[in-house]
């Protein structure tokens, strides 16, 4: 088979009600961390069997509406990015992304406490408020991407590093768009109902550490790019992507690689919250 999938556990802590992002810790393979889509600024880590490892809250900041994570090389180390990019409405005027240093264990190697914000950036599209749960860095181009989840086709957003990290605020540049998540079936609508309109729109992006595949989920499948050296992921994604149908989940949101490149985990909002873990062979490479 050209992928392997499996659930490796159902994520244990009470308060990850709405989870919608994802991102691999850098520090301690093995970690993920894990937001809810409003509420408290808190991270929470949990591992691929969905063990409770602790959380931390990100001082000061605001969770309007988190859609996804994602962390960036900064001051010599790493910070996590967390992306109050969601509009279900299309009205807000702008979003913002949240910095704080990567969470690191504690005492018992437990995860705990707080990390102090050390940047917070607004940024607004050139083209109007946009509805956007999916945020990833690209280490090749060395910028962030968002992409659109209500548009047909999504849009394609980036703002480079350098930018992200100096400025207080700044202007998403559009890239282009893609159309190559399949839409809906007629087999599609009497399996989803009234949710199949959004069932091929994106909720969730990564990139793997290398910059050479990225990964998008959707209500009801994930999709796998994969890019040559040199080219964009404009470009890259306007092949057709590997198609996994699934995972069985709720309202699968949150999509990220391990730290090594070689496993894809996504989970879902709404409990009972199983973890999958996606493993392509290198036929499929």
């Amino acid at each position: 088979m050209p992928v392997t999938v499996q659930r490796t556990g159902w994520l244990t802590a009470d308060e990850l009600l709405e989870v919608s992002g994802m991102q691999a810790s850098t520090y301690r393979e093995g970690d993920f961390f894990l937001h809810n889509d409003e509420g408290a600024p808190v991270i929470y880590v949990t591992d691929k069997t969905g063990a409770d490892l602790g959380s931390v809250s990100i001082v000061p900041a605001k969770n309007r509406d988190w859609e996804d994570i994602t962390s960036v090389p900064a001051d010599g180390g790493r910070w996590i990015v967390a992306g109050d990019i969601g509009d279900n409405q299309a009205r807000r005027k702008s979003i913002r992304l949240y910095f704080a240093e990567e969470p690191k264990p504690g005492r018992h190697e437990r995860y705990a406490g707080f990390e102090e914000l050390r940047h917070r950036l607004t940024l607004t599209y050139p083209d109007g408020p946009r509805d956007c749960e999916s945020l990833a860095y690209d280490p090749v181009d060395q910028q962030l991407l968002l992409l659109s989840k209500r548009d047909k086709p999504a849009r394609l957003y980036a703002v480079d590093l350098e930018t992200a990290l100096t400025q207080p605020k700044a202007e998403l540049t559009f890239l282009g768009t893609i159309a190559r998540l399949r839409p809906p079936t007629a087999r599609d609508r009497r399996h989803f109902g009234g949710r199949t309109d959004f069932i091929s729109q994106p909720t969730g992006l990564d990139i793997s550490a290398d910059g050479s595949e990225a990964v998008v989920v959707t209500y009801r499948s994930v999709y796998r790019f994969r890019r040559e050296s040199g080219e964009s992921w404009l470009s890259a994604m306007q092949r057709q992507p590997q198609e996994v149908v699934g995972p069985p989940a709720p309202q699968n949101e949150a999509i990220a690689y391990s730290t090594d490149g070689t496993e894809i985990y996504v989970t879902t909002e709404k409990q009972p919250a199983p973890v999958f873990q996606f493993i392509f062979n290198d036929e499929a490479k």
